[in-house]
């Protein structure tokens, strides 16, 4: 899988670099579904969004591989996609070994709290299970799969852009910090002996401490 190379500032900073073009949104996030009407009908009929385009092809235009497929795009409000593949075999993705499933998934905004409320019981009438509300501080979500085993979020905003903004001149020192501790968790994790657990690195800060003291209760 290609990387970024760290450490090549000197090379971004060139003045025959062209500077980084805008980048206006997200045009299209695709998955692999295991059956296109099954994804359709969860994506339509339940979410709302709609069935928007669909290019079909027995070669890939990327690598020109062979591999006929269907894919089809479901629309949101802001022109965005969520997208899929239907290999036509019957098989979904599977899940990465590494990784457990909250991480990886993507999430939706809705309007309000309320609109909140109303896609949990849209979702549970069509049998899905759904997690939440969970209160994240600056925002609200719940939490569901879709057929295809991706888990999905549907956020609503509380914060407002002052909010935000005052968050986001804090995340670079924040992120600088993590790293610098991550790099001397490496040093000592190379110093471990060899079949020795090595100790996961926590953050510097815990934003959700009532976590904490509920774990500790229950311990």
């Amino acid at each position: 899988m290609p990387s970024v190379i760290q450490g090549s500032n000197s090379a971004l900073s060139s003045p025959d670099l062209p500077a980084a073009a805008p980048i206006q949104q997200l045009h299209h996030y695709a998955y692999r579904a295991k059956d296109a009407e099954e994804t359709r009908h969860f994506y339509e009929d339940i979410l709302g969004l709609p069935l928007y385009h669909i290019i079909q092809s027995d070669h890939v235009p990327s690598t020109g591989e062979y591999c006929p497929y269907t894919h089809f795009f479901f629309r949101l409000q802001d022109g965005s996609f969520i997208a899929f593949f239907d290999l036509g075999n019957d098989e979904a993705a599977l899940p990465s070994p590494n990784t457990p499933l909250w991480v990886n998934h993507i999430s939706f905004r809705v309007d309000s709290v309320a609109d909140l409320q109303a896609m949990k019981a849209r979702l549970q009438a069509g049998g899905v299970e759904v997690l939440g509300v969970t209160d994240h501080h600056i925002f609200k979500s719940i939490y569901f799969f879709d057929p295809n085993g991706v888990r999905l979020e549907l956020t609503a905003q509380l914060a407002d852009e002052f909010k935000m903004q005052q968050e986001s001149q804090t995340a670079h020192a924040r992120l600088a910090e993590w790293t610098a501790r991550k790099v001397q968790w490496r040093k000592e994790r190379e110093r471990q002996q060899p079949g020795q657990a090595a100790e996961a690195l926590k953050p510097q800060q815990n934003d959700r401490p009532e976590f904490t003291g509920k774990a500790a209760a229950s311990a």
